[in-house]
């Protein structure tokens, strides 16, 4: 594989959908020079808190995105010398070779403040049909008379 890429590379897990300036995420990428960036994200949060007095529930707090922490959002730039973190064929990336990225300083994050969701269970694969079908999906950023040109 290590023959097939040259440069900086992207690597998706291929569970999400966003709406990631892919421009901004490769500027940001090149202007701090380590060999990988992790593209973080806020999960949209699913259910809202309660805050009690005692057993008494004192109070409702409406879900906010802002209380939920970041995650990787699955969406990676890689320098050729990733290669060198992987021994082998069976490594999994999301284990070991991230995580040594990590240690050794070599991976960053963007922060990617806007839409990000995943598509790991069958609701989730719901409500994104939903926005599609409706015609108000944030990661659908192409004109319909030209889709293989961003209209950004």
């Amino acid at each position: 594989m290590r023959d097939h890429v040259d440069g900086t590379f992207m690597l998706t897990y291929g569970n999400g959908v966003a709406d990631v300036d892919i421009d901004q995420l490769l500027a940001f990428h090149r202007s701090h020079g380590k060999l990988a960036t992790v593209t973080a994200a806020r999960p949209a949060a699913r259910f809202g808190g309660l805050l009690f007095d005692g057993n008494r529930v004192a109070e409702f707090k409406e879900k906010s995105q802002l209380d939920e922490g970041w995650i990787n959002g699955g969406f990676f730039l890689l320098d050729r010398r990733v290669m060198d973190y992987l021994a082998g064929d069976d490594i999994v990336f999301e284990r070991e070779p991230r995580e040594a990225l990590a240690d050794d300083g070599q991976l960053l994050a963007y922060r990617h403040p806007g839409f990000w969701r995943p598509m790991d269970t069958l609701r989730e694969v719901g409500l994104l049909n939903q926005l599609w079908e409706s015609g108000k999906a944030p990661w659908k950023i192409w004109d319909d008379a030209h889709p293989a040109n961003p209209s950004r």
